[in-house]
């Protein structure tokens, strides 16, 4: 049955995909932050679509902490569920990401139209100096910045190196920080198409302000508060 729902999840997915993604393409004369709002449908969709094909829901605690100041979001990578999730429960955003990632037939197309910040991750400095030229950019517009500091997805448990590259944006541009603690992995696992039934749990630190911080500082408490909330979700 768990293979079953999971299967009905993606067939219902590329169903709607397919059609929504064409559609999504006529908004590219749209304003940045409009395109981003009717775009996002498609993820919020796609919680309802797993609420019902699967069972599997999601809480969040410290919403109080999200506040109206845009902000950088630095978050837990387990899963795919978190780059849904965070559409609707974070206002407007660029995610930071791979640019190998807007070639996938109609995802990195949609994904293409709501202004990312697309890296190669192999350029290293020059990376970081686009990300925050874009990042400024994007800040400007009233987007938030979204960003994973481990990298990649990690399964629940494990702890991957914590990258400065966020807390050093933070740093450049005097945005303050936003921690994100969940455990969707034990869920929806990397690199798997089960999505097990139940309530994953979304827990938001109050902001990092980056004041006088410099980017060893902001990454260090981001990664403390992180991993130690991290255990508790996972009990």
């Amino acid at each position: 049955m768990l293979y079953l729902r999971s299967i009905i999840f993606l067939i219902g997915m590329w169903i709607f995909t397919i059609p929504f993604t064409l559609v999504s393409l006529l908004t590219f004369t749209f304003p940045a932050i409009t395109r981003y709002k009717f775009i996002s449908i498609w993820a919020k969709t796609m919680l309802y679509w797993l609420r019902i094909s699967c069972n599997l829901n999601f809480v969040v605690k410290g919403e109080q902490n999200i506040g109206s100041t845009a902000s950088i979001v630095l978050s837990k990578h387990q899963s795919a569920w978190e780059t849904l999730a965070f559409q609707k429960i974070f206002p407007p955003q660029v995610w930071v990401l791979k640019k190998e990632l807007l070639w996938v037939p109609f995802f990195g197309w949609g994904l293409a139209m709501t202004s990312p910040i697309a890296i190669n991750r192999k350029a290293g400095r020059k990376s970081l100096e686009q990300i925050l030229t874009q990042g400024l950019d994007r800040l400007k517009k009233g987007f938030w910045i979204v960003m994973f500091p481990e990298g990649t997805r990690t399964h629940p448990g494990q702890k991957g190196k914590y990258h400065i590259g966020g807390a050093w944006v933070a740093s450049k541009t005097n945005t303050q920080v936003i921690p994100v603690a969940h455990n969707a992995g034990l869920f929806w696992p990397k690199n798997s198409i089960l999505k097990k039934p139940g309530t994953i749990q979304v827990s938001i630190g109050e902001a990092i302000d980056v004041k006088n911080k410099n980017p060893d500082e902001i990454i260090r408490l981001t990664e403390n508060w992180i991993e130690k909330e991290v255990l508790h979700l996972n009990d």
